[in-house]
């Protein structure tokens, strides 16, 4: 059976007489692997198309041993990314990352387009791409039904206000999915102190970290052009961010965020 869609090639790996096997993210069949013998060099519609940040159109065939490529061509090609190294580190960890996430098979429309979007926002960007990246990841949670809970407590289910002084501190817990109360954490701190344990999953971050998230749930990734987060900031969500992820979705060992991460 033969069928055309669109797709995004993830990872590839070379195996044995000029073939390839691509982990492919399509709009039609979620993540899937796919071998091809397409050329990889030069210019041709099909090599172009099977480049990473490249938004492309691929005719499969699927027979009993999985799918295979048979041609491909470029929908959009996103070329800027590969051309700046920091645009390049941070494209290939959401490449990665999105692969991690992603369960085999499952298509998720609405988790392709925000990878396209955020491969247009990445190639225009001149900086900040943490922070974009960081928006992607969050939005991407919220789409895979794993957002953590903002504003109503993860623990007892109060809502939760913001404090008045600006220096007011929120305190995030990975494994329990969100944000909690004050009265909830004394309660907690009380029963670790109690048996000398702690929560290496509880962050205290700035109330701004849970602002900037909301913001992040809420607007499309265009909206971030001229968000730029603080160093500060940057490293309190992503590190809240990376816990979570491995948490909740398993995305754990990404071997890309080494070559920029901490």
């Amino acid at each position: 059976m033969k069928t055309d869609t669109e797709g995004i090639v993830l990872r590839e790996t070379k195996t044995s007489y000029n073939r390839r096997m691509l982990l492919l993210f399509t709009r039609d069949y979620g993540k899937i692997s796919a071998g091809t013998s397409l050329g990889e060099r030069g210019k041709t519609k099909s090599s172009l198309a099977l480049q990473h940040f490249t938004f492309g159109r691929y005719t499969l065939h699927q027979g009993r041993s999985g799918y295979d490529i048979d041609s491909a061509e470029v929908v959009r090609s996103h070329y800027g990314i590969g051309e700046d190294i920091d645009k390049y580190l941070q494209g290939s960890y959401v490449l990665e990352f999105t692969g991690k996430v992603l369960e085999e098979g499952v298509p998720v429309s609405a988790v392709f387009d925000l990878l396209v979007d955020f491969f247009d926002e990445l190639e225009t960007r001149e900086k900040g791409f943490g922070s974009l990246v960081l928006a992607y990841q969050t939005r991407l949670f919220n789409y895979l039904g794993v957002m953590p809970k903002l504003d109503r407590c993860a623990v007892c289910g109060k809502p939760v206000e913001r404090p008045e002084e600006t220096s007011g501190k929120a305190f995030l817990s990975v494994s329990e999915g969100g944000i909690i109360c004050h009265e909830c954490i004394t309660e907690k701190a009380a029963r670790l102190q109690e048996n000398s344990e702690a929560d290496s999953l509880l962050y205290s971050v700035d109330f701004g970290i849970i602002d900037a998230l909301k913001y992040f749930k809420s607007n499309p990734l265009k909206k971030m052009r001229n968000l730029a987060l603080t160093e500060v900031a940057g490293k309190q969500l992503q590190k809240f961010i990376r816990e979570y992820a491995a948490y909740h979705l398993n995305a754990s060992n990404i071997k890309s965020e080494k070559m920029f991460l901490e």
